[in-house]
C-alpha cells in the first residue's frame, strides 16, 4: 500500500517527532511511505483568514504534487478537512480533485478505518482525550455529543486497546481549546479563556497527559500549561501509539 505523508507546517517547523511517529505507525502497520518534498502548506491559514485568492495557488499546487498517490495520511484533523471539505471553495471542481479529496486521510481515521489495526502495546498513564473541532465535526472522528446517533470515537478506540493506558472521563468531552488558528491571534483573551477550561476539566479528571489528533491544539494547550507552570503534558495520538508499540 503506497501512502503519501503530508506534514502540516507547524508540525514541520516545530513538532518533528510527530511526522517521525507518523511514518513509524504507517510503516509498523505495512504501508510504503513516501515523504513528497514539493509539498507546502495547505493554504488554510490564508483561507480561515478569508483570503481565498491567496489560499487558491496552494490549493493547485497540492493537486499537482499528491494527485498520483494511492492515499495521503496527514497527522492533522484540520487539514485533512481543509483538503476534503475546503478545496472544493478554491478549485474548479473535476475528477482529479474529487479523487483527491477521496483519499486524503487523517491518520487516526486511516489507522481505524483503512488498515483497521489493533495497536499493542504499553502504555501506563492517565490519558484526558482531546477532540479538536475540525476532527470532530468535519471529518466525524467520534459523533459529539450534539448528535442524537449512536456513540463512537475512533481516537479513543485506537488508544483504549493499549496495556495500562487509564482514559479519563471529562465533564466536556467535545468543548473546543480556543485555538482556532487565527482567532488565537485576534481574539487572544478568549482564546486563553477556553484553553484555561479544558485544561481544568482534565485536571479535574486526574489526566497526567492531554492527547489528541490535532498538534495544533494541542500547541496551544501546552503553551498554557507552560505559562502557568503545570505538570500535564500533551501527547499528538501518533506519538502515544509509537511510544507503546516500539
Amino acid at each position: 500500500m503506497e501512502v503519501a505523508l503530508f506534514i502540516p507546517c507547524y508540525v514541520d517547523q516545530f513538532y518533528p517527532n510527530v511526522g517521525l511517529a507518523t511514518v513509524n505507525l504507517l510503516e509498523r502497520f505495512g504501508a510504503k511511505v513516501e515523504f513528497p518534498e514539493a509539498q507546502t502548506c495547505c493554504g488554510q491559514p490564508m483561507a480561515n483568514s478569508g483570503c481565498f485568492s491567496d489560499a487558491a495557488p496552494l490549493a493547485r499546487k497540492f493537486l499537482t504534487v499528491f494527485s498520483r498517490y494511492q492515499y495521503v495520511v496527514c497527522p492533522s484533523g484540520s487539514c485533512t478537512s481543509m483538503v476534503r471539505n475546503h478545496y472544493a471553495n478554491l478549485l474548479p471542481e473535476g475528477p482529479e480533485l474529487t479523487a483527491l479529496r477521496g483519499k486524503v486521510f487523517e491518520l487516526s481515521e486511516f489507522l481505524h478505518d483503512v488498515l483497521r489495526v489493533a495497536p499493542q502495546g504499553r502504555f501506563p498513564h492517565r490519558v484526558g482525550l482531546h477532540q479538536s473541532c475540525h476532527g470532530l465535526r468535519e471529518l466525524r472522528l467520534a459523533s459529539g455529543t450534539e448528535r442524537r446517533i449512536q456513540s463512537f470515537d475512533k481516537v479513543r478506540d485506537l488508544l483504549a486497546g493499549l496495556d495500562g493506558i487509564q482514559l479519563v472521563d471529562l465533564a466536556r468531552t467535545d468543548e473546543c481549546c480556543g485555538f482556532g488558528g487565527t482567532f488565537a491571534v485576534t481574539e487572544e483573551a478568549i482564546s486563553c479563556a477556553m484553553g484555561k477550561d479544558r485544561i481544568a476539566d482534565h485536571e479535574r479528571a486526574g489526566a497526567e497527559i492531554i492527547a489528541g489528533a490535532d498538534m495544533s491544539c494541542l500547541m496551544h494547550l501546552s503553551g498554557l500549561l507552560r505559562r502557568d507552570r503545570k505538570p500535564m503534558r500533551v501527547m499528538h495520538v501518533a506519538e502515544v501509539l509509537a511510544e507503546a508499540t516500539a
